[in-house]
Order: structure tokens, then sequence, then C-alpha cells
């Protein structure tokens, strides 16, 4: 098993809208093939600042599955607007 970490950078303003994205793809997440959980960490220290955890059963369900899925397609659509460069 491998573990994504995903450091990812918003407005704070839009923490509501960015968790709202999140909540609303994390289907897609669980769904895939090769995913077993995720997790959206807010950091204290940094408003601004999440971690998004994925556990995969191995580097290729990840790097190769889901990263040329529709459903990842979907995750970045939905949260994208969000993030910062």
């Amino acid at each position: 098993m491998i573990t994504e970490i995903a450091h990812l950078t918003i407005d704070p303003a839009q923490a509501d809208a960015f968790e709202a994205a999140v909540a609303a793809v994390s289907c897609v997440f669980r769904d895939a093939p090769g995913c077993r959980g995720m997790a959206l960490e807010r950091e204290i220290e940094d408003p601004a600042c999440y971690r998004l955890r994925v556990a995969w059963i191995s580097v290729d369900a990840h790097m190769v599955d889901f990263r040329n899925s529709e459903g990842f397609q979907r995750c970045r659509a939905a949260v994208g607007q969000v993030l910062r460069g």
C-alpha cells in the first residue's frame, strides 16, 4: 500500500467552497479501483493549506489507472477553480 499526499493551497475565503467540492468528489476516489480511502486535512498553522491523503494499493493504481481516468478529470475540474498556483 502507498499513500499519496497532495499539498493544496487555496484562498482561505474559499475554504467552504473547496471543502464542499472535495466532499462532492470523494466518492470518485473511494470508488476508484485500487483506492483504499481518502481524507482531507486542513493545517491549523496556515488555513490556506490542506493535505489530501489517499491510500492506494499500488503506485500504478494511482499514477496509471486513476490519473488516466475520467474520475480524475472530474476531481480536477471540481477543485481546480479554488486552488492557488
